[in-house]
């Protein structure tokens, strides 16, 4: 790519003559080298993310590079550099990109730059891929070079000099096993089998078997000479599923898996045997999405309002959004499942465009555990409550379930005491140099700041004075050190995110685990599980508040026996509140649909459409300046958020009709380009429908 040098002081006639008489002589490269016979233009897509830039750019094929230079394939070109009219280069900085497509002319006027070298001979960015591609940089307002990054894998050269294995021939049609438990689940399987494109949503029943229902679902598929592909929000799970895969089609050699615990060689090795066609199944996470499967005939999201699937690097796309596109363009089955259910799929049911994969209540409450509540009131007639922070009803249960197995215990903060007040006026400590809450990182040890790690060693309250200090919020270590002492000579386990625990034996034990990090436990499940503070989840600024809590309580409920077997789950929470009943009648789908009706009274996603947009006061006014929005749409804010770098932040939500989405998105661009172009001002964060609307 290149741009026109203008001859000092020659007349525009001259200079137009010049000109035409290179385009149409045959150009050179710039080692004098004659370039390629045949389709002489590759169409580069260059890896440079600036909204400005997000279009294709045509460079010249040099002669020895005309075999290898082949659409889909690496190579590296020199961006921002001038060419004379002589064919010289001036300047000009090495970027790496793809090839999209090989031309027989440009249409770009003047000399085109050459190709700096093809990286690879790899075709790994497909025509499917880059659709696929262009189609989620539009849905989410971003560029096509930032969605490529998350998409194709980094290159490793020795795993591409690696042949891949030869395909092995489909398995045989599993049988629908433990989807007779679901009325539609055998019918689902059928489908899959027959090439169909079943969409459906999936609430999984409690205990352990999802991951092996989730491997018969992909059997299914490879049986219909077809393609899959799963979605899960952690390595965990990956492992989970990988292992009943591997039992049902006994070997890896049907499937791949893509994580980041496999180290970029083992990744892009295993990528590779996908894009060449030698396996036709594929499991991992967040990326693994954009994995190119040959045929792709079922796409799998599980757990979809794990925020694991919500990519933090721009342009921030959703794992459950892209495999709707994908399955849209692709013609492919979806499955979305998990034990708890989204707004989001509770809207795709409501919609007509999936239907319901659930069992009938009679089978949920034989394989769920029995639930108690203890809310405020009863812990405050609750002498026992005030002592290692159990109610009475809560450590009756783990001391009967601990004569037959493990008992877990979710708390929701990590760490010892993570929140700290005042013991006589209850203000919270805050720490003299930042403000930032104070806590305790462990016993006898001083306090320090949570924000800057500044050790507070002679705190007093500035409001009344007093040196006495109360826990606001008790974190896992805390509890564990008091469950320890209530119940001496029972080992105590804990696991959280300095050291996540993969399954613990079936033998008694005390499991303490933050959300999300809870270990699988061998010979049943858990005897009992224990979930406290639930105020602390309940209590978030945050639209999702009541949907996460409850799918973190199903997660870890789902763990415990069946209470045909005695398992029960105590939460210590307020009896009252929707997320706390829908666990109680362990009815995640009548939870969504009861957040759905009040998403839709609100105007919030995903009835609606909805933008965040946040940095500094002045380039969010800035932007929302230059935003052409669509009609009728609502302006929400701005409103202040927490510093950053010292500098104050805000955000603004900007929120439209459905079918607007697409309006709203390309305006959102269109100005973010146009205070690129004028001001060359400071960015603006844009986030297309967040999960985290606070």
């Amino acid at each position: 790519m290149s741009s026109d040098d203008t001859p000092p002081g020659g007349p525009p006639e001259q200079l137009a003559l010049i000109r035409e008489t290179v385009r149409r002589a045959k150009p050179r490269t710039w080692h004098g080298a004659h370039l390629a016979e045949e389709l002489p233009v590759a169409r580069v897509v260059v890896d440079k993310g600036l909204l400005h830039l997000d279009q294709f750019f045509d460079y010249a094929v040099p002669l020895a590079m005309a075999e290898a230079a082949q659409p889909g394939v690496r190579v590296r070109v020199r961006f921002g550099a001038r060419v004379s009219a002589a064919g010289r280069r001036e300047g000009g900085e090495l970027h790496d990109g793809f090839i999209v497509a090989r031309l027989a002319s440009s249409d770009y006027r003047g000399p085109l730059a050459p190709l700096a070298q093809v990286l690879s001979a790899e075709q790994v960015l497909t025509p499917a891929l880059l659709k696929l591609s262009r189609t989620i940089a539009d849905r989410y307002a971003g560029t096509l070079a930032d969605v490529l990054q998350l998409a194709v894998p980094p290159r490793h050269a020795k795993a591409e000099a690696q042949a891949s294995p030869a395909p092995l021939p489909p398995p045989a049609a599993p049988a629908a096993d433990s989807w007779q438990r679901y009325p539609q689940g055998p019918e689902f399987l059928a489908a899959l089998k027959a090439g169909h494109t079943p969409r459906a949503v999936w609430t999984a029943l409690p205990g352990p078997s999802w991951p092996r229902e989730i491997a018969l679902a992909v059997a299914a598929t490879l049986a219909g000479g077809r393609g899959a592909l799963v979605v899960l929000p952690d390595g965990r799970a990956v492992a989970r599923v990988d292992a009943a895969l591997t039992e049902l089609l006994g070997g890896p050699g049907h499937h791949a898996v893509l994580t980041a615990d496999l180290g970029p060689k083992e990744r892009y090795r295993n990528w590779l045997a996908v894009s060449r066609g030698s396996v036709r199944a594929v499991l991992g996470t967040r990326a693994t999405v954009f994995a190119p499967v040959h045929d792709l005939g079922l796409l799998v999201v599980w757990s979809d309002g794990d925020s694991s699937h919500s990519d933090p690097r721009a342009p921030h796309p959703h794992v459950r959004e892209v495999a709707l596109l994908r399955a849209a363009e692709e013609g492919a089955a979806v499955l979305v499942g998990g034990l708890a259910m989204t707004v989001e799929s509770a809207q795709l049911l409501r919609t007509g465009w999936a239907r319901p994969l659930a069992a009938d209540r009679a089978v949920v409450r034989e394989v769920a555990p029995r639930v108690r509540t203890v809310g405020e009131a009863d812990q405050a007639r609750d002498a026992a409550a005030q002592v290692a922070r159990l109610p009475s009803v809560a450590w009756q249960a783990a001391r009967e379930a601990l004569r037959s197995g493990p008992v877990l215990v979710q708390v929701p903060r990590r760490g010892y005491v993570p929140r700290l007040a005042c013991g006589r006026c209850r203000t919270p400590a805050r720490c003299a140099h930042c403000a930032g809450p104070l806590e305790a990182v462990g016993a006898g040890e001083a306090l320090q700041c949570a924000w800057c790690g500044v050790a507070a060693l002679d705190w007093h309250c500035e409001e009344c004075g007093s040196f006495r200090l109360r826990a606001q919020v008790v974190g896992a270590r805390r509890t564990a050190e008091e469950l320890g002492k209530a119940f001496p000579g029972i080992p105590v386990r804990t696991s959280g995110r300095d050291a996540v625990l993969g399954g613990v034996p079936a033998e008694p034990a005390l499991v303490i685990s933050t959300p999300g990090a809870e270990p699988v436990a061998e010979g049943g499940g858990y005897a009992a599980a224990l979930l406290l503070d639930g105020w602390a989840l309940l209590s978030r600024p945050d639209l999702r508040s009541g949907e996460e809590t409850l799918r973190l309580w199903l997660a870890a409920a789902a763990l415990v026996r069946p209470a045909t077997e005695g398992g029960l789950v105590v939460v210590v929470a307020e009896p009252t509140a929707r997320p706390v009943q829908a666990l109680v009648r362990w009815d995640p789908a009548g939870h969504a649909d009861l957040e759905l009706a009040e998403r839709a009274q609100l105007g919030f996603p995903p009835v609606s459409r909805m933008a965040s947009v946040s940095g500094t006061p002045a380039a969010v006014a800035d932007l929302l300046g230059l935003t052409r929005l669509p009609e009728g749409a609502d302006l929400l804010g701005p409103v202040p958020l927490p510093p950053l770098r010292g500098q104050e932040q805000e955000r603004a939500l900007l929120r439209v009709r459905p079918g607007q989405g697409g309006a709203l998105t390309a305006a959102l661009k269109a100005a973010q380009i146009a205070r690129v172009a004028l001001r060359g001002a400071e960015p603006v964060k844009v986030r297309i429908d967040p999960t985290d609307i606070g």
